[in-house]
């Protein structure tokens, strides 16, 4: 069973609450995940941030809303007990309680308003999760903004000039902490250019190991025989590390082959070469930022 959305959450933890007593938002977890029959897998799958369970997040804005709309109060961080509006709505045995049903409640079309979650929801409803959590919406949102940048990067490096692209690759390199300063980077790559080495760059800026490089600005997905090719150069000159790079991608048997080979291969494909570009901010440029911050419930504990 797929994992509840937030909504549907809601009816079930308010009859958690129908007891009257304060509860932990641990506790509905474990009580809802049982409800829904909730596999192991669905329990620990995470946002993508990877900084929270889905389940638990899901749980957490369903308790928000509801409180938001006076269903509920939270007597302590973490906790959450019925109110006598929340026993009310009980008392009328609906369905489901959604954002439609909470839109009765002043104070919730208030906190609507005031949090602007319509764009949010317009973001879940493109992605097809109408009823994700606002987190989840902004998450998937910056994922598919990566997404969009990654593919017109990646189109624009295929259509640069070979010289461009082995620029471009030093930068990235030196970015990532390669090759000592650029100038020393540069003098090095494209030099050797012969038995499958394009170029070599130090592996720290001492010098005290090399780094071996394969760069092709290819449409064709690169095969085994190339990364063999490759691995025979660096077996030549003894080398013990090198990095084949592409625009393109790999066959699943030239990705077995770099894993098994006893010296370290790393093959960067084109869609991991777009991600590195943008995690190290080469040739992108930063249009806007956003923080998303939670109440320090510590901060206002009264000594």
């Amino acid at each position: 069973m797929a994992i509840p959305d937030y909504q549907t959450l809601m009816l079930p933890l308010l009859k958690i609450a129908a007891d009257g007593k304060e509860h932990s938002l641990k506790e509905a977890v474990d009580i809802l995940s049982k409800q829904f029959n909730l596999s192991d897998e669905e329990l620990s799958a995470l946002l993508p941030s990877g900084t929270q369970t889905i389940i638990y997040n899901r749980v957490g804005w369903a308790r928000t809303y509801m409180k938001k709309a006076g269903l509920l109060t939270t007597p302590q961080r973490g906790h959450f007990q019925i109110t006598e509006r929340g026993k009310e709505l009980l008392q009328e045995n609906p369905d489901k309680i959604d954002t439609k049903l909470l839109g009765r409640y002043d104070e919730f079309v208030s906190f609507k308003t005031a949090h602007r979650t319509k764009e949010l929801e317009s973001i879940q409803e493109e992605k097809g999760e109408e009823f994700g959590t606002p987190e989840e919406a902004l998450e998937y949102g910056y994922q598919k903004i990566v997404s969009n940048l990654s593919e017109e990067i990646l189109s624009t490096v295929k259509e640069c000039s070979p010289p461009f692209f082995e620029k471009l690759v030093v930068d990235l390199l030196v970015r990532l902490g390669y090759g000592g300063s650029r100038k020393e980077a540069g003098e090095v790559l494209g030099k050797s250019g012969d038995g499958g080495i394009d170029g070599i760059i130090k592996e720290d800026k001492l010098g005290l190991d090399i780094i071996y490089i394969q760069a092709k600005r290819w449409e064709n997905v690169v095969g085994r025989p190339e990364i063999q090719k490759f691995a025979g150069a660096l077996l030549g000159r003894k080398a013990k590390k090198g990095i084949f790079i592409t625009t393109s991608g790999f066959t699943q048997e030239a990705l077995e082959y770099a894993q098994n080979l006893e010296n370290k291969v790393v093959l960067i494909d084109g869609e991991r070469l777009a991600q590195l570009m943008i995690a190290y901010n080469l040739g992108v440029s930063t249009v806007s930022s956003y923080e998303t911050k939670r109440m320090d419930s510590d901060y206002f504990v009264e000594d």
